[in-house]
């Protein structure tokens, strides 16, 4: 069998390490950490549980896709729970909005702040529907973007999607009142992406989130983990943690294996699932690195990033759903602030997700397991996050508990734990503290867009957020699918 070395254990990683072990290689799984699962990593303490990355689910016959490569079902594995709704979203004028799969139900909601707005949303889904379809059905999202030809034949069909527009533009067509140009336009956010530059094959999402939903599976994310993990073994793969990956060896030009501290493995195939600056700045040497030499990797945009405050909370707050969004006054301006002038604003948007709402098992009986993401600029910034993050964190609980009515929050925390950054960059190589890695816009999207196989190193490929098409859990499982379709066809050439 021809050998595979995976670096990295994200859900892409993990994605591709199962795909390639049922496709012929034998897969060796290389992770820095003491656990698999990346960003995806679950934190537990005083019996209140969170998940530390993706808190959602949506597109789950893209993940069956990997389970039935393997002649497996992804139900055998794990008990995905729909949401409806699927967020609750808090406006700074103190209406609300709960954004749902049911039509009736959203027109309704939107005719009480603009009439017109809800007459116009079938029509804005059928939009979202027609790049969905380009994108998921066709396959676009799993095609790898190599060459002028393939780009080329796609722009004909992109202009006619308006596909190319930024998000926000798209959007406000439809939709006039503030509420709903935000609803249908913040999705990029999910990806990283700024909704005022993200190009609008992003708004695909909606669409996604109406026909698959959105989904919780028991235990929380990392149980999604757990069955890849499983999947993964049961087919043969074999993993080895807390051994981080020191260089990407290359001999004549083409990856011959990794090595660790520990041992070198030899691979005919090499998968980094890393960080994509990490990946060719500090795995590759210079001399392997025409294209992307250090000066062009600077020249790349990266994601922003994000502050997250995980709560353990000696009571319940039933006014949160399992996703809620509570939104500051300012929405372009402080996307600005974020994205462009990367400073620390004194105004934000937080996201909140309590599972307690669906799995007790989450907290202790009668608490709440509370994780808070405010996002703010990647360390570009220059912001000193060992003297910003504990008065910044403070400053968000006042607000919560104040201002937005989670009464005495403080004084019923029991477990609080704050994640900067500056903890990205160190556990999980996040170039700029990044969780999201090269940001989706247009000049960085397709052919613009990190490779899934590399220009500079034969036998070489990349999957996760940097890569074709992007970030969020369906996005890392499609760089998966590229990926596998590359090396596969590479090895039927050689």
């Amino acid at each position: 069998m021809k050998k595979c070395v995976v670096i990295g254990s994200g859900f892409g990683g993990l994605a591709i390490a199962c795909r390639l072990q049922n496709s012929g290689y034998q897969v060796t799984l290389l992770e820095k950490n003491n656990r698999v699962g990346g960003h995806a990593s679950p934190l537990h303490k005083q019996g209140y549980s969170w998940d530390m990355g993706p808190s959602l689910i949506t597109a789950p016959e893209i993940i069956e896709r990997v389970f039935h490569k393997a002649g497996k079902k992804l139900a055998d594995y794990v008990d995905l729970v729909p949401l409806d709704p699927f967020y609750r979203i808090y406006f700074h004028d103190k209406s609300y909005f709960d954004y749902s799969p049911d039509s009736v139900r959203m027109k309704e909601q939107m005719a009480r702040f603009n009439p017109r707005d809800a007459r116009h949303y079938d029509a804005f889904m059928k939009a979202s529907q027609g790049i969905h379809e380009s994108v998921i059905v066709q396959g676009l999202g799993s095609t790898p973007f190599m060459d002028w030809r393939t780009m080329l034949a796609f722009v004909p069909r992109a202009i006619k999607l308006k596909a190319i527009l930024p998000c926000y533009t798209f959007v406000k067509h439809y939709f006039k009142d503030f509420r709903h140009r935000f609803m249908f336009s913040f999705h990029p956010l999910f990806i990283g992406g700024n909704p005022f530059a993200a190009p609008s094959i992003y708004l695909m999402i909606p669409y996604l989130e109406k026909v698959g939903g959105v989904h919780y599976t028991k235990g929380g994310m990392y149980s999604l983990v757990r069955a890849f993990e499983k999947l993964f073994i049961e087919s043969g793969g074999e993993i080895r943690t807390e051994e981080p990956a020191q260089e990407i060896v290359v001999a004549h030009g083409r990856a011959t294996g990794v090595r660790t501290g520990k041992a070198f493995y030899p691979a005919d195939v090499v998968v980094s699932d890393a960080d994509m600056i990490h990946t060719y700045r500090d795995l590759l040497k210079p001399e392997h690195r025409r294209k992307w030499s250090d000066k062009k990797l600077k020249r790349l945009d990266y994601s922003m990033s994000a502050l997250l405050i995980y709560l353990g909370i000696k009571r319940q707050y039933p006014q949160l759903l399992h996703h809620t969004l509570i939104l500051s006054h300012r929405y372009k301006q402080l996307i600005m602030d974020i994205f462009k002038r990367k400073i620390l604003p004194d105004d934000f948007s937080l996201y909140l997700h309590a599972p307690t709402r669906s799995d007790a098992s989450m907290a202790p009986p009668g608490c709440e397991s509370l994780y808070v993401l405010i996002p703010v600029a990647n360390l570009q910034s220059g912001i000193d996050w060992s003297k910003q993050a504990e008065p910044y964190s403070r400053k968000v609980l006042h607000f919560l508990e104040h201002e937005f009515g989670l009464t005495e929050l403080q004084k019923n925390i029991e477990v609080m734990e704050i994640f900067t950054p500056d903890h990205f960059l160190a556990k999980q190589n996040a170039c700029y503290g990044s969780a999201w890695g090269v940001e989706p816009k247009l000049t960085q999207s397709a052919i613009f867009r990190p490779h899934n196989r590399s220009e500079d190193v034969a036998g070489l490929y990349l999957v996760g957020a940097s890569t074709h098409p992007g970030a969020g859990l369906p996005g890392v499982l499609l760089t998966a699918e590229t990926t596998e379709k590359l090396i596969l066809a590479d090895g039927k050439t050689r």
